[in-house]
C-alpha cells in the first residue's frame, strides 16, 4: 500500500490530525469532557473546583455517560434555551435495578417532577433525587425519540446522523458499559416541558429558556446516560442545542434533611434504599 507523508496516511499524520481536531475543539461548545474536571474555568456557586470530578458541554445531537459515587451533584444546564437532557438512571454496582418511570409517577403521586422529588427503581428504592430545579418544564410520559420516528419526521434517526433519535444515543451510551437496547427502558427529560390539558391531551410547552438548570443528588452509585436531542412532541423542525452537564463531591441525604421525611411515601423509598446499601457495605 502506497502511502503519502502528509495528511493520515502515515502515523505522524494521523496524530497531528487527531491533536489537531483536539486543539481546534478547544474555546467552542461543543468539546471534550474536560480533564481533570478541576480544570473547569466556571464551578457553580459555592463548590470548590477540585471537587468538580466530571465537567463537558454536550451539543445538540450529542450524549454522554458518567459513573458517580453516592453524594455526588450532578447538575444540567440548558445553555443555549433549546436543549433536552433525556435521562436514565442505573445502580451502578447492580445496573439491573434501573429507573422506574412508572413508579415514580406513580408512588409519588405526582407526574410533574422538580425540586423535592425522587427518582426511584422498580425496587422501591430512590436512585437520584431531585435538588435543584430552574426549569419546572419537564416530562415523565412521552420518553424519547426512535429512529423510525425521526426518519419519519426528518428523514434521518441515525446516532451519528443531522437529526439524532434519543433511543440510538441511548444504545451508543449503554454499550460503554456493558448494557444492550433491552436495558433501555423509558426515561425522562429535563427541559422541554409537557402538560396534560384538561381533555386529557399533551400541550408541549417548550423551553424555561437559556440557563435554567436542574441538579441531581445520586443516592446510590450511579450511572447516568444522558441523550441530548429533540423531544418527541417537539413539532418545530429539529431543533437541539448545547447542554452542560457538571457533577462534583458530595453527600447523599440523610435523615436529618426535610426531604427524608417530606412524604411517606419518599422516607420509605429513603429507608429501603439505606437497608440496601447498608447490608452491602456500602453504606
Amino acid at each position: 500500500m502506497t502511502t503519502t507523508s502528509t495528511g493520515t496516511g502515515t502515523t505522524a499524520g494521523a496524530r497531528a490530525h487527531a491533536r489537531a481536531q483536539e486543539a481546534d475543539a478547544l474555546g467552542r461548545t461543543a468539546t471534550l469532557p474536560t480533564r481533570p474536571a478541576s480544570a473547569w474555568p466556571a464551578p457553580p456557586d459555592g463548590v470548590d473546583a477540585d471537587d468538580l470530578v466530571h465537567a463537558e458541554v454536550v451539543a445538540g445531537g450529542g450524549y454522554t455517560h458518567l459513573a458517580v459515587a453516592r453524594g455526588t451533584h450532578v447538575r444540567l444546564t440548558d445553555l443555549l434555551g433549546d436543549a433536552c437532557a433525556h435521562v436514565l438512571a442505573y445502580r451502578l454496582d447492580r445496573p439491573w435495578e434501573r429507573l422506574n418511570v412508572a413508579d415514580t409517577v406513580k408512588v409519588q403521586w405526582q407526574v410533574y417532577l422538580t425540586t423535592g422529588h425522587l427518582l426511584l427503581s422498580d425496587q422501591g428504592r430512590v436512585l437520584a433525587s431531585i435538588v435543584g430545579d430552574t426549569s419546572t418544564r419537564q416530562d415523565a410520559l412521552y420518553g424519547t425519540t426512535t429512529r423510525a420516528r425521526n426518519e419519519e419526521r426528518y428523514g434521518d434517526g441515525a446516532a451519528h446522523g443531522a437529526t439524532p433519535a434519543g433511543r440510538e444515543l441511548f444504545a451508543l451510551a449503554a454499550a460503554k458499559h456493558d448494557l444492550a437496547r433491552r436495558d433501555l427502558p423509558p426515561s425522562i427529560s429535563f427541559f422541554q416541558g409537557v402538560r396534560i390539558d384538561d381533555e386529557g391531551r399533551p400541550v408541549f410547552e417548550g423551553s424555561a429558556g437559556q440557563g435554567t438548570a436542574v441538579t441531581l443528588r445520586a443516592e446510590v452509585p450511579l450511572l447516568l446516560l444522558v441523550a441530548n436531542t429533540a423531544h418527541p412532541l417537539d413539532p418545530r423542525p429539529f431543533t437541539s442545542t448545547p447542554l452542560e452537564v457538571l457533577a462534583w463531591r458530595g453527600a447523599p441525604t440523610s435523615e436529618e434533611d426535610p426531604s427524608w421525611s417530606a412524604t411517606p411515601e419518599g422516607r420509605r423509598a429513603f429507608v429501603n434504599t439505606v437497608a440496601d446499601l447498608t447490608a452491602r457495605g456500602i453504606a
